[in-house]
């Protein structure tokens, strides 16, 4: 092999070593400092492409989780509300059911007016300020379907929709003022319905629809809270099994990238002692120069 002065053949060999392992080992610390495998696009430009459309599903899930979530304590405060009103309209039935007994008179009769009326009112009162997040839910202004977006695709199969018929006015006038009583105020069902006898067993069938409307109500929501929780589960799944694929593109084996770290480590430093021995082999021409 020729001795040569102007160029070291073994220094720029040492130089290429040492230069790729520091690379390495640079690469190995970011790795176990991030925690992360992917970086920047260079290392790994296919699997950083899987793992953003991964990133923005799964967070795209966790807001429908969200949404879910923000649905069903919609129905929870109109169904509590709902129950409310049932208590207060069952508790009027039974008043009626009393005032339906001929044995009753005028003082009797007056005093049952009295409490009904004041359950008539708070049924009205309660029905017109019950609200969720700005909407109102039971004094008929919500006319229009709900759609709970419950998946991150654009399509029907994402919406779990809310019939508006469960948001129909349960006011006073809504449930009770039908029928004989239609366009009465509060006083006027009073004074109708407990006329006598005969006019409260009459008032009678009007309660028990305004249960059943009521009852019906709450049933439809028990379902639809079932599938809300079917679609929150369902979406807690398919978030749980995105992570765990994108963390297999995404995430740094630590042992692996610190058995890296430390064989690139010893690499840099075998090249740079190597780097040293190389830049003294051009001096061995001086001896030739006696």
């Amino acid at each position: 092999m020729p001795i040569s002065v102007n160029t070291n053949l073994s220094v720029l060999t040492a130089q290429k070593s040492l230069n790729t392992s520091t690379e390495r080992m640079n690469t190995a610390m970011e790795r176990l400092t991030t925690g992360y495998r992917i970086n920047n696009s260079k290392d790994d430009a296919a699997g950083m492409a899987v793992s953003s459309k991964l990133n923005f599903k799964i967070s795209s899930l966790k807001v429908a989780q969200n949404n879910g979530q923000m649905g069903g304590s919609l129905l929870d405060t109109q169904e509590g509300v709902l129950s409310v009103i049932s208590s207060n309209i069952t508790r009027i039935r039974e008043l009626t059911e009393q005032a339906a007994n001929g044995a009753y008179g005028s003082d009797s009769m007056r005093a049952i007016q009295l409490e009904v009326k004041a359950r008539l009112e708070e049924v009205s009162r309660i029905a017109l300020s019950t609200e969720f997040n700005g909407k109102y839910l039971l004094d008929g202004s919500i006319t229009q379907n709900i759609c709970l977006q419950v998946g991150i695709e654009s399509n029907g199969n994402s919406i779990i929709e809310l019939n508006s018929s469960l948001f129909e006015s349960c006011t006073t006038t809504a449930l009770i003022a039908t029928g004989i009583y239609s366009g009465q105020t509060i006083d006027q069902i009073c004074d109708t319905a407990y006329q006598d006898d005969s006019a409260a067993r009459t008032f009678l069938s009007t309660l028990d629809s305004s249960i059943s409307n009521i009852t019906n109500r709450i049933t439809q929501i028990g379902g639809i809270q079932q599938r809300i929780l079917s679609a929150i589960d369902a979406t807690v799944v398919m978030s749980n099994n995105m992570t765990s694929a994108n963390s297999t593109i995404q995430d740094a084996d630590i042992a692996v990238e610190s058995s890296n770290y430390i064989k690139q480590q010893i690499l840099q430093q075998i090249s740079t002692s190597m780097l040293s021995t190389a830049n003294q082999s051009p001096a061995i021409a001086l001896s030739l120069l006696g």
